[in-house]
């Protein structure tokens, strides 16, 4: 029996995928595996028995990926399963930003008691003019799930699509419109575009990468859009940049002190994936990695250990070797598994970054003594009999 924990609301849609043999706790204290989505998980302590953490969308930046690693933790998230429900919501900022749709609407809930109403619109109607997107150039900067709904959309609204991301996957490039224009120069969206959205994950390397620097080279009809993360962008300087006239708008998913209500500003209130679409989806997604992992040491869509797929097992026993990834690992337990007679009869290792993960079928069951020998193994985070 498998026990599992939310520390957030999960959809009921993707909880009643956990078969008979799992058991819904309330404390992650005894769980094997996590669901989260928002919840802060650094300061949390995290037992022995936690095998797996899924968070039912895609950012991680709450969950402590290298503490996990270190305990053998796998964790994972769910990449592109709320994919079309931020890509609506960043067109729907891009028209508020470009038709003053919000100052529309303001001015109607003002006037609501004046009798001439309609006749008082016609005339006011021209302080709400905007643009309309078709023929507009658009950046969008980062081509994974979301970018490439955004970018292909965009061409279908007759938008001039420039796409920038050095480290585009092979399945995002396949899905990616040939209409839209590769840029191998970031810089080149900054001069050129008059819409810009970013959809990179935050990292250090792209913490506050939309800089006071990046901001000097944009149009000053340049509106730029955030539903990634509010931390790549320097919202001081994208603020003084605002006030100063030489940035049109500032979109933003991720309400705080600094953007809420400062001039050229239009935030929401982290809208982007909370669609009842989205929520199934990331569910849906989240708990079939979970048993996946648990039921088979399958990894799919991991983010601190590679991805790793033998199927179901059709031998006597399968284990899960989470390891850190230094030579010689392979070697020692081979060895360990023949001094004991136990015969490996497919196997696969996997790296990524500093760890490793190791998934071999074996012809007989592995006994507890050899799953100490194989612990004991420096460089060993956790070992698995998953069957």
């Amino acid at each position: 029996m498998f026990k599992y924990t939310c520390l957030n609301p999960i959809a009921g849609v993707g909880l009643d995928l956990f078969s008979d043999d799992y058991q819904k706790v309330d404390s992650i204290e005894g769980a094997d595996a996590a669901l989260v989505r928002s919840a802060a998980m650094h300061d949390m302590e995290l037992g022995d028995s936690v095998l797996a953490v899924a968070r039912a969308g895609a950012g991680v930046n709450n969950i402590p990926l290298e503490k996990c690693a270190d305990q053998g933790i796998v964790v994972f998230n769910t990449p592109g399963a709320n994919a079309n429900g931020v890509k609506e919501l960043v067109f729907a900022g891009m028209l508020y930003a470009a038709r003053d749709i919000v100052g529309g609407i303001d001015w109607c809930l003002e006037n609501q008691n004046d009798e001439n109403i309609a006749k008082t619109a016609e005339k006011q109607k021209k302080n709400f003019a905007g643009i309309e997107i078709s023929g507009k150039k658009l950046g969008v900067i980062g081509l994974g799930a979301i970018g490439v709904l955004v970018a292909n959309a965009a061409v279908h609204m007759g938008m001039d699509v420039y796409g920038y991301d050095p480290y585009i996957s092979v399945n995002a490039a396949w899905n990616l419109s040939r209409n839209v224009k590769h840029i191998s120069n970031i810089d080149d969206i900054y001069r050129e575009c008059d819409f810009i959205t970013v959809h990179v994950p935050l990292l250090d390397s792209t913490k506050k990468m939309i800089n006071a620097e990046a901001i000097s080279k944009m149009k000053s009809t340049a509106i730029v859009l955030n539903f990634a993360r509010d931390l790549l962008v320097d919202e001081e300087a994208m603020v003084d940049a605002l006030a100063a006239g030489k940035v049109a708008k500032y979109v933003s998913d991720f309400p705080n002190t600094t953007t809420v209500g400062a001039k050229g500003c239009i935030v929401t209130p982290h809208l982007g994936a909370s669609t009842a679409e989205s929520e199934d989806n990331c569910a849906i997604m989240a708990v079939r990695e979970i048993r996946d992992y648990l039921e088979n040491g399958n990894i799919v869509n991991s983010v601190n250990f590679p991805n790793c797929n033998m199927g179901a097992c059709t031998t006597a026993g399968r284990i899960g070797i989470l390891h850190k990834n230094v030579s010689g690992m392979i070697s020692q337990y081979t060895t360990i598994l023949g001094d004991a007679g136990i015969n490996v009869a497919d196997m696969t290792n996997k790296a990524k970054g500093d760890y490793s993960y190791a998934l071999l079928d074996v012809d007989s069951s592995v006994t507890d003594e050899v799953v100490a020998k194989i612990s004991a193994v420096e460089g060993v985070l956790r070992v698995r009999v998953v069957k």
